[in-house]
């Protein structure tokens, strides 16, 4: 199964897992999780950092992880 772009309206296959959590509700130990396509991984990671997230960025992989 081919994961889709989390972006809204996107329905391009993911090519990028975007790991964050919001420091101001959510645990250190709590991350979630986002994909992305080569045309949008940018603008979630811009949309995260932009509100200080801790987020890493990586390569999504066939088994859902980072290369």
């Amino acid at each position: 199964m081919t994961a889709e772009c989390s972006r809204a309206g996107c329905r391009d296959a993911a090519t990028w897992l975007i790991t964050w959590r919001n420091p101001r509700i959510h645990a250190a130990d709590r991350r979630k999780e986002w994909v992305a396509c080569d045309a949008h991984v940018d603008y979630l990671r811009d949309f995260l950092a932009a509100r200080d997230f801790p987020l890493d960025v990586g390569r999504l992989t066939p088994e859902g992880a980072t290369a």
